[in-house]
């Protein structure tokens, strides 16, 4: 037997939102659309990207702070350029966040809260 990662699912209050900013954000296309499940498909193959209604979500604190709902993952998106990509992030409505731990690397956070690093290799 051998396992392979299938997906990344990220909770939402609203799947549908979320999955709508990484159809803009990343171009995948929407294959399955759910009233509480919206899953994106990676035009490359490999792991897909779902998004499930999760009522009680709450916003992860970037940088992590003590007694703060902190991140358990985030994505790292690998792009040519780092300027362009951050502000493509922006326009499709992530909020570049304020901590910034390297110059290559840009931390946004998508609109349900989720940090999510856009880097240059």
């Amino acid at each position: 037997m051998e396992p392979k990662l299938g997906g990344i699912v990220l909770d939402s209050p609203d799947p549908h939102e979320l999955a709508s900013f990484y159809e803009r954000l990343l171009g995948w296309p929407r294959i399955q659309d759910e009233p509480d499940w919206v899953k994106l498909a990676s035009p490359e193959g490999g792991a897909g990207l779902s998004f499930q209604r999760e009522p009680l979500h709450v916003r992860p604190v970037w940088p992590a702070r003590e007694g703060e709902p902190r991140m358990m993952a985030h994505l790292d998106i690998r792009v040519d350029d780092l300027d362009a990509a951050a502000a493509h992030a922006v326009a499709a409505g992530a909020v570049l966040a304020e901590h910034q731990p390297q110059d290559d690397v840009r931390v946004c956070l998508d609109p349900a809260g989720h940090p999510f690093c856009l880097f240059t290799d």
